[in-house]
């Protein structure tokens, strides 16, 4: 049932994509607001209170639903993880804007193409050059290929429709509260930010792992093993970097911020990038995608010829 789920809201996607998704975390972030401004007394046990209050009941909810339905009828049940998974899972949604940046670049649009590195990225990127911008967007499209399809989809293949939610929203709870300064917000949000790296430690490895079987292999190892470590943000490191060398590519470098250049690791190796480059990376992506959905097909027919 997961492989046949996958592949109906893959092809749902494709045809209808949805941007409310967008609306949905949006109330959930204004929720998590509400509760860091209600729990939020500097303490490790209300990060922990906050942290089961803001996901635990919609994802035990979600899981009684899927467990009546399993039981009263398993086409329902299919139907209800497709609903699920065209809430949690966006690929359509990151490969698209990788390509409209990838169309402006190679037109030489350089305004349109800031408008939608910026947009995507959340920060102006007015000073960037081509090369920069399309450094940005590349490391944009690897980590939210990660966060909104593999990290789901390892989660929803382990646990069901209750665990491709619990991992989103677990994310959106990590990024929210553990980047808090510890000193301003003490240790409030250190359980987020660690239940979610121990959520994220396999299928963050199972992700560049698969870039470099459908990549270059030996360079995505080297560079993971190699650079990964260097980048502030490790687990980051790690998909970047086996990105990047699955591709041949380098990202990283210094980027200039209204005048100032900020220090940045290289990572990769090989060409200079640029729209090509960017293509390349939606190709790498779905390669890789049709890599875990074979994977998983296997498991299936095993599990059916086992039964």
């Amino acid at each position: 049932m997961s492989f046949l789920s996958l592949v109906a809201v893959m092809l749902l996607e494709y045809f209808r994509p949805l941007d409310q998704r967008i609306q949905l975390y949006v109330y959930f972030a204004r929720y998590g607001n509400f509760l860091e401004r209600h729990f939020n007394a500097g303490r490790y046990r209300y990060g922990l209170l906050a942290w089961s209050l803001g996901i635990l009941p919609p994802v035990l909810a979600l899981a009684i639903v899927y467990y009546l339905l399993d039981r009263a009828s398993p086409l329902l049940a299919l139907l209800f993880n497709v609903g699920v998974l065209y809430l949690t899972l966006g690929c359509s949604q990151f490969t698209q804007s990788a390509g409209k940046v990838a169309k402006a670049l190679r037109e030489n649009d350089l305004d349109a193409a800031r408008a939608l590195v910026a947009e995507w990225e959340g920060h102006s990127v007015a000073d960037f050059k081509a090369n920069a911008l399309t450094r940005v967007a590349m490391e944009k499209l690897l980590l939210c290929a990660h966060r909104q399809f593999f990290g789901v989809f390892f989660w929803f293949a382990l646990l069901g429709p209750a665990g491709a939610l619990l991992y989103r929203l677990a994310q959106i709870l990590s990024q929210k509260w553990g980047a808090l300064d510890h000193h301003e917000y003490g240790r409030f949000g250190m359980f987020p930010d660690a239940v979610f790296h121990v959520m994220d430690w396999a299928p963050l490895r199972l992700t560049a792992v698969s870039f470099a079987v459908v990549g270059n292999f030996e360079d995505a190892i080297r560079c993971w093993q190699e650079q990964a470590a260097h980048w502030t943000n490790k687990a980051h490191g790690i998909i970047l970097a086996s990105g990047a060398g699955a591709l041949g590519v380098r990202l990283g470098q210094p980027l200039e911020f209204d005048g100032q250049f900020k220090y940045r690791p290289d990572l990769g190796l090989g060409e200079e990038a640029d729209a090509d480059y960017l293509d390349s990376a939606v190709s790498l992506i779905w390669r890789a995608i049709a890599l875990w959905l074979g994977l998983l097909l296997l498991l299936t027919i095993a599990k059916w010829a086992g039964g």
